[in-house]
């Protein structure tokens, strides 16, 4: 092994690599957790709060430990990433070369669209009271340099399921191979860091519920109760796990996945919190056009008849090396972030006022 000056890791690393070595990547590939605390936030559009959130990131894998250490077999862990606005505002260039906004996909009731968030902050642990704890010292330190636009509460669902009843993250890939589908080898300057798409997804279960147990397979793709994946023969080609499979050489492309299911009964709120990390936002992108517009067009999701995503936001997540640096990055200059600030949005990629308008699904309408 190389010579690396070592702190203590619990969830967030401070490996010191030395030069030549490959940074220290954030805790992507950690296990399925118990429980999760998913954060987005936007920055105030201010020098002073944004150079604060800056020193802030030097500060993070600090208050890991220190919260951590107090349940050690709690496995607590936080990732980090921020969004392509704030990235520029934040730390300028360089930058990541294929982070962006969140690209809307779909129309109607059937879309993917991005909605307000400046950075996400991705927090795992066994029990839920660290994940709250660790939640509370991160924000109360950044104080009125963020609002919180989003914040859900997820849990494991019995074994692995999500909240319409199947198993979740089956294909998942595991040791070298996740590495290998989530962490960048070939841009310079951000090599160990990845990229991570997510939404919310609500449910109507009472829609969900009156189908029969064969059809919720074929929506899905896999038995409900052994997880076993249909035959081809039987198999939508417009069925989840279907649609969500890519190629690419002969070889399918992989994500990594640590869905949670979240609720609230008193509102009748029911969903799905999608996370996604790979080394590129692409397959994930490609994955959610053939979800919501069809492969072909038209040969969508069905899925997506009981399920609507109402947030979406497309992060980069530095090397934790990387992470600690940035609290000393100089700030853009005046000039470009006042360039920054202004560019118009392309039509291709519209932007959201601050409602995520979330609530109940109950009365969806439904596609036959």
């Amino acid at each position: 092994m190389g010579s690396t000056a070592v702190g203590i890791r619990n969830g967030l690393s401070t490996l010191k690599p030395m030069p030549n070595e490959t940074p220290e990547p954030q805790a992507i590939c950690n296990d399925v957790s118990r429980s999760a605390i998913f954060i987005v936030a936007t920055i105030a559009n201010d020098r002073d709060q944004e150079a604060k959130v800056r020193e802030w990131c030097g500060d993070i894998a600090a208050l890991v430990r220190a919260v951590g250490k107090r349940v050690p077999a709690g496995n607590l862990s936080c990732v980090c990433s921020f969004g392509s606005d704030a990235w520029d505002r934040l730390f300028g260039a360089p930058r990541p070369a294929l982070l962006h906004p969140f690209r809307d996909i779909g129309e109607g009731e059937r879309r993917a669209l991005g909605t307000p968030g400046d950075f996400l902050l991705h927090i795992r642990a066994e029990h839920m009271d660290l994940c709250f704890e660790l939640a509370t010292q991160l924000l109360g330190a950044l104080g009125d340099a963020v609002t919180v636009v989003d914040e859900v509460h997820g849990f494991r669902y019995f074994d692995m399921r999500d909240m319409v009843g199947f198993v979740d993250g089956t294909e998942n890939p595991t040791g070298r191979a996740a590495d290998e589908y989530t962490l960048i080898t070939e841009d310079p300057g951000f090599e160990g860091g990845s990229y991570v798409l997510v939404q919310k997804y609500l449910h109507d279960m009472d829609g969900w519920n009156a189908l029969s147990v064969e059809t919720q397979e074929r929506i899905i793709g896999r038995k409900k109760l052994s997880d076993v994946e249909l035959d081809a023969a039987i198999k939508p080609s417009s069925s989840h796990s279907s649609l969500t499979t890519i190629t690419e050489n002969g070889k399918e492309v992989k994500i990594l996945r640590d869905n949670m299911p979240f609720g609230r009964l008193g509102a009748a709120e029911f969903g799905t919190y999608f996370i996604g990390y790979a080394r590129s936002p692409a397959p994930i992108e490609q994955m959610l056009e053939n979800m919501f517009i069809g492969r072909p067009p038209g040969n969508y999701d069905r899925l997506l008849d009981y399920s609507r995503a109402v947030t979406g936001g497309l992060f980069f997540v530095p090397s934790a090396t990387l992470l600690e640096e940035l609290a000393d990055r100089d700030p853009p200059s005046v000039t470009a972030a006042i360039e920054t600030h202004s560019e118009p949005s392309s039509p291709a990629e519209p932007r959201h006022d601050g409602s995520l308008n979330i609530g109940s699904l109950k009365g969806i309408s439904q596609h036959e």
